[in-house]
């Protein structure tokens, strides 16, 4: 025989997820390669900050790679900025994206990566695999151009 006399009551916060779109998905940009990403991003780039401080970006995508939003990660300093694998994957998930692409810029104008951005992308694509959100590529914006890890085969 059970008894409830001593039931404990405990208090716990609702999860809820949800994406909601004012674009219609006719009129989301599509990307179909490094240049179409690029080009999004950096109209979307705030540029007062370009080349001043270092910013992360994370570009969601449906599976037909029509743009569903652009997530602003984080703003650094002059050389770095922090990419949390988990709020790039928390991002993708609440809005239920297929792809990403992640960007920074280097105020610097380099288009160069260096190392660990190398290591970010594979640990990022690594990732992406187990929840089956595709890492598309991994674009280093500057107000002159860019680079492509996806163009140079690191993807």
């Amino acid at each position: 025989m059970e008894t409830t006399k001593h039931k404990k009551h405990y208090q716990v916060a609702e999860i809820q997820l949800s994406y909601k779109s004012n674009v219609k998905a006719s009129l989301r940009p599509k990307i179909n390669n490094s240049n179409d990403a690029f080009n999004v991003f950096l109209e979307n780039w705030d540029d007062t900050k370009l080349e001043f401080v270092e910013q992360f970006k994370v570009m969601l995508t449906n599976r037909a790679n029509r743009v569903l939003g652009i997530f602003e990660l984080s703003t650094g300093g002059v050389s770095g900025t922090v990419a949390d694998p988990k709020l790039i994957f928390a991002a993708a998930i609440k809005a239920n994206a297929c792809g990403i692409i992640l960007a920074h810029n280097h105020p610097s104008g380099t288009t160069q990566p260096s190392q660990s951005d190398i290591a970010l992308t594979k640990k990022i694509k690594e990732g992406g695999k187990l929840l089956e959100v595709q890492l598309l590529d991994h674009i280093i914006v500057t107000s002159e151009g860019h680079y492509s890890f996806a163009d140079e085969g690191l993807i």
